[in-house]
């Protein structure tokens, strides 16, 4: 079994660690990030890892720094670690503690490196409408996700699934491939495969990317938003001056909505006329449907301002909403 330096933060990570340890490696400390304040009391709140070290007797460091932090540097050594594992810690390790362990410093990153190098590639995945990305574990560098990859494994996205949904799946995906990872490197049978230059990057979403483009998103990139940005901020539009948070939607084209509401036959033609964001149908017991550049957008679970998430027939019994309103 392998000495163990463990290095994350939220619960993806914690899941990773729970692996390590009943596959019977020694943690011998984990590190993660400084408490942070949340909520309104701004309280004071610890993070997975920590509270899953805390529950299992694990010696712990929250560090505000890693990078010439000699206290941390100095105690690694002392430990003189087998291997540092790196999952969701959201810091770059200097050369000085990649060079400490004696078979290097590995990570857990979800996505088929070198595609989605970054801090969100789950949420860029769903955000591109790709139908395929992974979980790869790779030896770190003084680089960002540029590592040799050591192993992978590719999973399908499914069509509705959102990115807190594929977190979760990706999470369990990743913790097994690191304990495979780790038997790999105890039994000298690693490999170590170079990535090649055809990256791309995955950086942090913004908050303004939130906001629905109406006039340039079809149907299929608004609904990839929406469940791209679940549950992390939710993708919003204003209607009559308040901001509508979307939850789930699906789409149709012209003539699936013609199928299921056949009282539009013969109207179809005046679609192309309707400019996006225009409400085309409120169904009370189904949902709201609204017109995009490219085919339709209904809205399944929505949230207004100040008020909680809701299915769409619950939130249409409480808030008016009619034909020919736009978001905008």
């Amino acid at each position: 079994m392998l000495k163990i330096v463990f290095m994350g933060t939220p619960d993806f990570a914690r899941d990773s660690l729970k692996e390590v340890i009943d596959a019977g490696h020694e943690i011998k400390l984990v590190i993660t990030v400084p408490d942070k304040p949340k909520g309104r009391g701004m309280k004071l709140i610890p993070c997975e890892v920590k509270e899953y070290a805390l529950e299992n007797s694990l010696e712990l460091e929250q560090p505000d720094k890693i990078r010439g932090n000699k206290d941390i540097i100095n105690k690694i050594k002392n430990l003189n670690p087998d291997v540092i594992c790196v999952v969701a810690y959201g810091k770059i390790l200097p050369k000085e503690i990649l060079d400490i362990p004696k078979y290097g410093a590995i990570n857990v990153h979800p996505s088929l490196l070198p595609k989605y190098r970054g801090s969100a590639p789950i949420q860029w995945a769903i955000l591109n409408g790709d139908k395929e990305t992974g979980v790869t574990t790779m030896y770190l560098d003084e680089q960002m996700d540029s590592g040799d990859i050591i192993l992978q494994e590719k999973v399908t996205i499914n069509d509705n699934e959102t990115s807190g949904e594929l977190w979760d799946r990706l999470s369990k995906i990743g913790a097994k491939l690191l304990v495979e990872t780790l038997s790999k490197i105890e039994s000298g049978e690693a490999p170590r495969i170079k990535q090649g230059n055809n990256f791309c990057l995955a950086p942090m979403i913004e908050k303004e990317q939130a906001r629905i483009n109406w006039e340039e998103k079809n149907a299929a990139q608004i609904k990839n938003l929406v469940r791209g940005l679940n549950p992390i901020m939710g993708a919003y539009s204003m209607l009559n001056g308040k901001k509508i948070k979307f939850w789930k939607v699906d789409t149709l084209s012209t003539d699936e909505f013609i199928s299921k509401y056949p009282e539009f036959k013969g109207y179809e033609y005046r679609f192309s006329e309707i400019e996006p964001g225009t409400i085309l149908y409120v169904d009370k017991r189904k949902g709201i449907y609204v017109m995009t550049k490219e085919g339709i957008l209904v809205i399944l679970e929505i949230q207004s301002e100040n008020a909680k998430r809701m299915e769409a027939p619950e939130f249409l019994r409480g808030n008016k909403i009619e034909v020919v309103d736009k978001f905008e």
